[in-house]
């Protein structure tokens, strides 16, 4: 088997490309050499603060408090969110349901890649900013967990 020499020099710059665009996954093919590189997708809580009014229970409410709750869930990547797992299936999450820690919200697609938004705290779902199928940017405010 033949031996082939890295090159980190390739490797470094799509690393960097992750974190310029906020994808999770890049790959490059010559033909001869093909480097795929990817990372795990995080999602930090926000820090506690003093509560905001309670943001309307509405899908889509995408305005006012609800952008500006301690509970928002933000976008991690720019992409196309998905709010169940298929087409015809049941939401992940409506508004009113209770969710554990590491719940998935909601799927965004981002270079045919499908990745799971879970939830950073249990608590409740109180809104939901964002319609099925729709182009979200990166900080994007997307679900509110109280």
């Amino acid at each position: 088997m033949a031996s082939t020499s890295i090159d980190t020099d390739a490797v470094r710059a799509l690393a960097d490309l992750l974190g310029d665009t906020g994808l999770t996954e890049i790959e490059y093919d010559t033909g001869d050499v093909r480097i795929r590189v990817a990372k795990s997708v995080t999602v930090a809580a926000a820090p506690a603060a003093v509560a905001a009014p309670a943001a309307p229970a509405t899908p889509a409410a995408g305005s006012g408090a609800a952008e500006t709750h301690p509970g928002t869930v933000t976008s991690p990547m720019v992409g196309v969110v998905y709010l169940a797992p298929e087409p015809g299936a049941p939401n992940f999450v409506s508004v009113g349901d209770t969710v554990t820690e590491g719940a998935t919200l909601l799927l965004i697609e981002a270079m045919k890649t499908f990745n799971p938004l879970r939830s950073p705290r249990a608590g409740r779902v109180s809104a939901i900013l964002v319609n099925d199928a729709t182009p979200v940017e990166y900080g994007e405010p997307l679900v509110v967990v109280e």
